[in-house]
């Protein structure tokens, strides 16, 4: 017997038939599809210490359950002491069941953990259905220890869907279960 996450299943048995009676869709394909989710997060103080990176990596790969890949620099910028090649920053990108899995980590735990949470915004979405969002700290997510953190930082969430425009993204990541500030879109 396979697994299937609890979002997978959701989105092939009850989102599925909403979006195609909602947009006036004739085939299940033509509804939007979540691609992939991208997490970055970018560790500024890195360049002094490289124990830095080492931890948000680990950290990256507790909170996604993939393992987690340093960004290095593109180019020497002298202001920031900066040099190319120097490692800056963690990113992954979750397919599959992992990405189900972590969507559902995301809405049901771990988005509500933040102080005066009142939802995500609407402006992140970016012509084309792809929605990004921040989160302000990275212990939010239970998966990270928090006598262990150095140094709380934030991450960037890039959701990236077949949708067409914003308005079906929207619907799609609504679906999903993702809490965004006006519900009335």
């Amino acid at each position: 017997m396979s697994y299937t996450p609890r979002l997978k299943e959701k989105f092939s048995k009850e989102i599925v038939p909403a979006l195609m009676k909602e947009f006036g869709f004739s085939n299940p394909m033509q509804v939007p599809r979540l691609v992939k989710i991208c997490l970055n997060q970018g560790v500024g103080d890195a360049i002094t210490d490289k124990k830095i990176v080492d931890t948000a990596v680990e950290e990256m790969t507790a909170i996604s359950g993939q393992k987690a890949v340093p960004t290095k620099s593109r180019k020497d910028i002298s202001n920031f002491k900066l040099r190319r090649g120097m490692p800056i920053g963690t990113r992954v990108t979750l397919r599959g069941n992992n990405m189900y899995e972590f969507l559902d980590r995301l809405v049901a735990v771990s988005l509500p953990r933040i102080r005066d949470f009142k939802g995500v915004s609407e402006k992140g979405f970016d012509g084309r259905g792809n929605y990004s969002t921040g989160v302000p700290e990275q212990i939010i997510f239970p998966e990270i220890v928090i006598d262990k953190v150095n140094k709380i930082n934030g991450l960037d969430i890039n959701f990236v869907t077949t949708a067409k425009n914003d308005s079906e993204a929207y619907a799609l990541l609504r679906a999903f279960g993702i809490p965004f500030k006006n519900q009335n879109k």
